[in-house]
């Protein structure tokens, strides 16, 4: 058998054949259009491992019948770069795909920016990290940036469909039963990343002896729990488990249940989903517990932050403290509300037009007949004077309603409601 993972070897050759993404590749999207008209720009790819930049890289340079190399920006140097660029020269373009492009240094950046200008580079960056802030404003100017966002569940499972049934690069040649709840453990405990399901799938497979008449490889779920090594949170057929106990981790820390919160945090952690537990709970302390203890959400950051940092096993202590802390906090969603409300305003339309005063003052005097004068607040006493912020429409649109379940917030509200009967009198004066 081919010695190269599964994973690598399941790579896409075409554009229609890569899982997920759809946002960015399915038809009629950026990147489909670009191959289609055969008119590829550079781009860097940024989002969390496994979740297909490499894929799309591949495909792309399939798709058009181009050379394809990939190198990292941390390990690989000029030479390597060097001949990626010989290779341009002599076909007239190569794609490639440079992993970990947050790291590339000066040298390498600007060997790299006349062949970008040139096109014989088609570069594609590929990264975890915000490119926005960790990639050189030079390169950033000369690439489009696009966001991989994490696989669902079921692009997971049509993966690992397509490489059970393929017979030349995945599984098919091996007479294989994956039980549905092992597909779904597979699909699920990974976290959206691709390359360690695939990868998990194949270990499973090879390390399991065929058995019966048929000599059939039976994979079960306790079998993938240890292959991946994490345990599913119940032996549920369509994992509908896994969801479950997270839904019920945040409503009972919602619910001001300590004792069930850390219960819940312990299936988590026991399933080894860190990064869930963490992720949910700073959406706990912004959403549910919010300006009734902004304290509470500040140790909320700081718990996960330090969770990270020390990995399972030892990740479970600042957790279960900022479990405790947001449980018993008092209770608050009127942040999430307000900018919920917000957001429906929006893509409803029609709010209106950023008042002219507050506009770039490039844009000022291009209105006739308008006050287009900005008051600075820092100018007048307490730092404050009345004007018109909102766009004209909803003017008078009041997003802001708190709970007053602490003294934090009810501080706010009276702050807020004085200064927008100030800002309304101060305009009809």
């Amino acid at each position: 058998m081919n010695n190269q993972p599964l994973a690598y070897r399941m790579r896409p050759k075409k554009i229609e054949d890569v899982v997920g993404q759809q946002q960015l590749i399915g038809k009629g999207k950026i990147i489909w259009r670009m191959v289609q008209a055969h008119r590829l720009s550079s781009m860097i790819l940024y989002g969390a491992p496994g979740t297909g930049k490499t894929s799309i890289a591949s495909a792309i340079a399939g798709s058009t019948d181009l050379s394809f190399r990939i190198l990292n920006a941390a390990t690989d140097g000029k030479k390597e770069l060097q001949e990626v660029a010989e290779e341009g020269k002599m076909s007239g373009s190569v794609v490639l795909l440079l992993d970990e492009i947050h790291r590339l240094d000066k040298a390498k950046q600007d060997f790299l920016l006349p062949h970008l200008e040139s096109g014989r580079i088609i570069l594609i960056g590929a990264t975890t990290e915000n490119p926005y802030l960790s990639v050189t404003p030079a390169i950033r100017s000369r690439t489009q940036i696009f966001q991989v966002e994490l696989l669902s569940e079921q692009d997971i499972k049509t993966a690992i469909d397509r490489a059970l049934t393929d017979k030349e690069n995945g599984l098919g040649n091996y007479n294989i039963k994956l039980d549905q709840d092992a597909q779904t453990h597979l699909a699920i405990a990974t976290n959206g990343d691709l390359r360690s399901s695939l990868n998990g799938l194949e270990l499973a497979v090879l390390s399991t002896k065929a058995s019966g008449k048929k000599q059939q490889i039976h994979i079960t779920l306790p079998i993938v729990e240890e292959t991946i090594q994490r345990k599913s949170m119940s032996g549920d057929k369509n994992g509908d488990a896994h969801y479950d106990v997270i839904s019920a981790f945040q409503k009972s820390i919602r619910g001001s249940d300590a004792d069930a919160g850390i219960y819940y945090l312990g299936r988590i952690l026991e399933a080894g989903d860190l990064a869930i537990a963490a992720r949910r709970l700073l959406v706990i302390a912004y959403e549910d517990v919010g300006l009734a203890n902004p304290n509470a959400a500040a140790h909320a950051v700081q718990a996960v932050t330090a969770a990270l940092q020390l990995g399972l096993p030892e990740a479970r202590i600042p957790l279960a403290n900022a479990v405790i802390e947001l449980a018993l906090s008092p209770k608050s969603n009127s942040a999430y509300m307000a900018i919920n409300n917000v957001m429906t305003d929006i893509e409803k339309g029609g709010t209106g037009d950023v008042p002219i005063q507050l506009k770039n003052t490039r844009n000022w005097g291009k209105t006739k007949n308008q006050q287009i004068d900005y008051l600075y607040p820092h100018d007048f006493p307490n730092d404050w004077v009345a004007q018109a912020y909102l766009p004209n429409k909803i003017k008078d649109k009041r997003y802001f309603q708190a709970k007053g379940n602490s003294k934090y917030e009810q501080l706010l509200f009276e702050t807020y409601n004085k200064l927008k009967e100030n800002q309304q009198k101060g305009l009809k004066d």
